[in-house]
């Protein structure tokens, strides 16, 4: 076989996007060196790096778990802090693992890890249910969230059977304890292998010591699941746009990424929110023009007609379903931020390619992870997972996350910091609040100069009522850059509080050019301000 043909055959091949996941000392990293190691992956100068390293926590010549976890925490500590993406390919199939942390605390990371995944595998210390009895809290917390992600594939790696003697018993008690979850949580295709990542047993190469089990591989397992997440080519044209493309005054095309079905050159398709219809000319890439563009490829559309089209708008198929177009909807947050979520803050939703302000309107319940079962929740802390209700400052076209990842999946970021701080999965829409009258629009700036507890009093207030208030005297926002952020807050209707002890005569001047007749420094005249703004709000 020539080179170029040994090339084509390896790009055609399908790519499995995996992640794993369970509690601390699972075996995670372990478990992914094993299979690079074991299919030939590693190279020479990385096994030599990790047989010199002062860290070795296996007893053998080699601490598989290092080809994975590289930071310097990871390796001290024994743990996995960050998200850790491996490639590696067989005969069959292209591989792109996610290893993700076990650690309560690093939660949000095993969520981000395992957005895109199409198996999830979930590690179970068979020697840790002996102790305990049942499975750990991080293990049903990390099948949830499987779930949740309506990832499609779901395999329990039963690892460190090397430690209980390859114990059938042991294994059927955690299969079963296993497969009750996944019955509870809803999940369809499961599989449950036994392992043992540092001996090898079943990684790769069939365990000699345990001829009970009669089922794959977790190598033949991730050769051979059929990869059904791709009926998102065969649903409803979804393709958001990501940029108007004017080289010249002869072109004019719509870049994007095709999120949902297909398109083709003379396809009849509408334009969201206008309703506009008109028909594809052209599908253009760079190497040339398709015949036909479907999930998950990045093209740019010329149409026949000059409509009015922008980034973050969208274009779908004439007579096909239409996604939902709503300002409010309700979706499943996992929480990412060591700042509470609380109803009436304000942040930024990114879903597909439009940024909108979304407020929290209420949260309807919390998870809990043990039982999954639903309990009362009045704030979301870091690594929680609720049901919440939000309301944007622009409509979003989307589909149910559990009919369709892409358009059903979006973010939370915080305005002045730009951190993202949560991940959503947007369930349906809801009732739109009424909007409000113009007198009870906008937000204030107040500076409670060398007074924290009245502005920490006054956001609270704000924040009862149901508006948007942060306080701006971090260490991150300096006052050459304060009238930025006001002005940013303002646009996002969220009040600005500082008890900064002394701001310079520009900056002041600054600030009360963004804030308007809504500057106050004075707790009474702000409280005014808020009760009027309040009484606005309520009235019909």
């Amino acid at each position: 076989m020539s080179f170029r043909a040994f090339l084509d055959s390896h790009l055609e091949q399908e790519m499995l996007r995996f992640t794993t996941a369970g509690s601390v000392d699972d075996g995670k990293s372990t478990l992914i060196g094993r299979l690079l190691h074991d299919t030939k992956s590693v190279y020479e100068d990385q096994l030599a790096s990790i047989r010199a390293s002062r860290v070795n926590r296996s007893g053998g010549a080699v601490d598989l778990s290092l080809l994975t976890d590289g930071l310097k925490a990871e390796r001290e500590q024994g743990i996995t802090i960050d998200v850790a993406y491996r490639y590696f390919s067989t005969a069959k199939r292209k591989f792109i693992i996610a290893d993700t942390p076990g650690h309560e605390q690093y939660t949000r990371n095993m969520a981000t890890g395992a957005s895109t995944a199409d198996v999830a595998i979930v590690l179970i210390d068979a020697k840790a249910f002996q102790r305990a009895g049942e499975l750990l809290p991080q293990s049903r917390r990390h099948t949830y969230i499987a779930s949740l992600l309506r990832i499609p594939h779901v395999v329990a790696a039963i690892n460190k059977m090397d430690l209980v003697d390859y114990s059938a018993e042991i294994f059927e008690k955690v299969s079963a304890e296993f497969a009750a979850l996944a019955k509870r949580l809803g999940l369809k295709s499961v599989e449950v292998i036994p392992v043992s990542a540092l001996a090898g047993d079943n990684v790769v190469e069939h365990s000699t010591n345990m001829g009970w089990y009669t089922g794959p591989t977790l190598l033949e397992y991730l050769e051979t699941v059929p990869l059904t997440i791709r009926e998102t080519a065969d649903g409803p044209l979804r393709f958001p746009v990501q940029l108007v493309v004017r080289p010249d005054a002869e072109f004019r095309g719509f870049a994007g990424r095709v999120e949902r079905g297909e398109v083709r050159p003379g396809m009849r398709v509408k334009a969201l929110p206008s309703g506009r219809v008109t028909t594809v000319k052209s599908i253009i890439t760079y190497d040339g023009e398709l015949s036909v563009a479907s999930f998950p490829l990045s093209v740019t559309l010329e149409l026949e007609d000059e409509i009015d089209l922008s980034r973050g708008e969208m274009l779908i198929g004439e007579n096909q379903n239409a996604p939902r177009v709503s300002s409010a909807f309700r979706a499943m947050v996992v929480w990412m931020h060591e700042q509470p979520l609380i109803a009436g803050q304000t942040y930024l939703a990114k879903h597909t390619t439009r940024t909108v302000r979304a407020t929290v309107r209420k949260i309807l319940y919390g998870v809990d992870i043990q039982s999954a079962e639903q309990r009362e929740s009045s704030r979301l802390q870091m690594n929680d997972i609720a049901e919440v209700e939000f309301d944007t400052s622009l409509p979003l076209f989307f589909d149910a996350y559990a009919t369709n990842r892409e358009m059903g999946a979006l973010i939370l970021i915080e305005p002045v910091t730009n951190a993202t701080v949560g991940a959503a999965m947007i369930i349906d829409a809801v009732e739109p609040l009424r909007r409000e009258t113009e007198a009870g629009k906008g937000a204030a700036f107040v500076w409670l100069r060398d007074r924290p507890a009245e502005a920490a009093a006054f956001r609270d207030a704000l924040q009862a009522r149901g508006r948007a208030a942060v306080i701006v005297d971090d260490a991150l926002i300096p006052e050459v850059a304060l009238a930025g952020v006001v002005r940013a807050l303002q646009l996002a209707e969220v009040s600005a509080i500082s008890a900064r002890a002394a701001l310079s005569d520009s900056t002041i001047e600054a600030v009360r050019k963004a804030a308007g007749d809504s500057y106050f420094e004075s707790f009474v005249d702000a409280s005014r301000w808020m009760d009027a703004s309040s009484n606005a709000e309520e009235m019909p």
